[in-house]
Formats: structure tokens, sequence, C-alpha cells
């Protein structure tokens, strides 16, 4: 996944109900405490399961900056037998765009014009060795306008690699 807006835009509320339960049966299945990301795609109207992961999960990276309570927290919660926290999300939309290795040496020398331009923007780097595809780290925007949700986190990107200054 390279950007995903959240919620998903195009998913319809049937679709969101057959995703909801698939992950509640195999979260119950599998006894998880915690956090489970089930990870599924759309192929021709039909929900297929492409990946397990019981633990936190980088499609939740989105959390940390768009909800009340991120998956780290709330998996601590779990496992510790607390009280789960709220889940909701703090605007009406969030994006998240990873940064794969292909761009600048060091991504924050990116850093004073894309604060400069998009000072909303959350940036998470996870201090790897850049290399070619690799995944670096990602970038969340949240707000009102899913449209502008997405370009921003593009232009983020963008500057991270490289491409704009």
């Amino acid at each position: 996944m390279r950007r995903g807006p959240l919620p998903a835009p195009d998913l319809s509320p049937t679709a969101a109900r057959q995703a909801e339960g698939v992950g509640r049966l195999v979260a119950e299945g599998l006894g998880v405490t915690g956090v489970l990301a089930v990870e599924m795609f759309d192929v021709d109207g039909e929900l297929v399961v492409n990946e397990l992961a019981m633990r936190p999960h980088n499609s939740g990276h989105v959390t940390i900056d768009a909800h009340t309570t991120s998956q780290f927290e709330q998996h601590l919660r779990a496992v510790l037998d607390l009280p789960l926290g709220d889940t909701a999300q703090r605007a009406p939309h969030a994006v998240m765009a990873n940064l794969l290795g292909s761009g600048l040496d060091d991504p924050t020398d990116a850093y004073p014009a894309l604060m400069a331009e998009l000072p909303h923007v959350k940036v998470h780097l996870y201090g790897k060795e850049v290399r070619p595809g690799r995944k670096l780290g990602h970038v969340t925007v949240v707000g009102d306008d899913l449209e502008t949700c997405r370009r921003d986190a593009a232009r983020a990107i963008a500057h991270l690699n490289g491409e704009l200054r």
C-alpha cells in the first residue's frame, strides 16, 4: 500500500459489514487478544483475505494521528486486560502514505521545505537505511476534505523523495 484513505471512500456499507464480519470470525476463531490486522482485497466484488498480523501492523499506523486511541495503545490495553480506548477518528478523513526508498539519501533534508508548506502533515520515519523500495516511514494527513488530504499526503511524499524543494 502506497497510500490509503480512511475510511475507505468506495467501500459500500454491505462490504464494510462483510469485512467486519470476516475480521470478527477470524479473531474469535483464533482466540486473539489484542490487535489483529486482517488485510483484505476486493476482487471482483468478493472480499479476499490477503494477510493476518496478530500485532500492530503498518496498515494501522494511520491510527497514531487519526484516532483518539492508536493501535499501539489499544493493543497494550487489550493484552493487559485494561478497558479499551475510544476509537473515534479525530477528523472525517485521514490519508496515510508510505515513504519508499528512492529519492534523498536522508529524507530529513526535506523537512524545512515540507514543514513550511505543509505544517499539518505528520511525518514518521523509522530510522532505516535507505534502499530502493524499502519502507522508510509514512506521512499522515487528517482533515475535513478527502481530496485535500490526498493531495497533501502526495506532496509530502514528493518532498521527502526530493522531488520538490
